[in-house]
C-alpha cells in the first residue's frame, strides 16, 4: 500500500487538468500522470515528452497516480512498484471526463497513434 511511502501529500490538489509542460508549449498527451506529493500534472510515458518521468528526475517525488477518470492506481518510480490503490488524493481525481484522450481537443495529431512512444 502507498501510504506507507513517504512523498504522498493527500491534501494536495493537482495542479491543473493537462499537462503543465505540453500546455505550456501547445503540445499534446495520450495519459495523464499526478505527483502523489506535489500535484504536478505531467504526460505518461507513452506520450512524446514523457513529462511526468522527467519531473519525477527532477525532482526526486517517487510517487504518481494516474490522473485519468476510473483509474485508481499508482506508481512508484524508486522501486518500479505499481499499486492498485491508495490513500484518496485532494479532488479532482481525474482530469474532466469530456477531455479527450489522447488530449487535449484540438491540438492532437491526426498520426498521433504512430507518435507514440512504446
Amino acid at each position: 500500500m502507498t501510504s506507507d511511502i513517504s512523498g504522498i501529500d493527500p491534501s494536495v490538489p493537482p495542479s491543473g487538468t493537462g499537462c503543465a509542460e505540453c500546455d505550456e508549449v501547445g503540445g499534446w498527451w495520450f495519459h495523464l500522470r499526478r505527483c502523489a506529493q506535489c500535484g504536478h500534472i505531467g504526460c505518461c510515458d507513452s506520450s512524446p515528452a514523457q513529462h511526468a518521468t522527467a519531473h519525477y528526475e527532477a525532482t526526486g517525488h517517487p510517487v504518481m497516480r494516474s490522473f485519468e477518470p476510473g483509474e485508481e492506481w499508482f506508481w512508484n518510480f524508486a522501486t518500479q512498484q505499481t499499486y492498485r490503490s491508495g490513500p484518496e488524493l485532494a479532488p479532482p481525481v481525474s482530469h474532466p471526463t469530456d477531455q479527450p484522450s489522447p488530449g487535449p481537443a484540438g491540438r492532437v495529431p491526426e498520426d498521433w497513434a504512430r507518435t507514440l512512444r512504446r
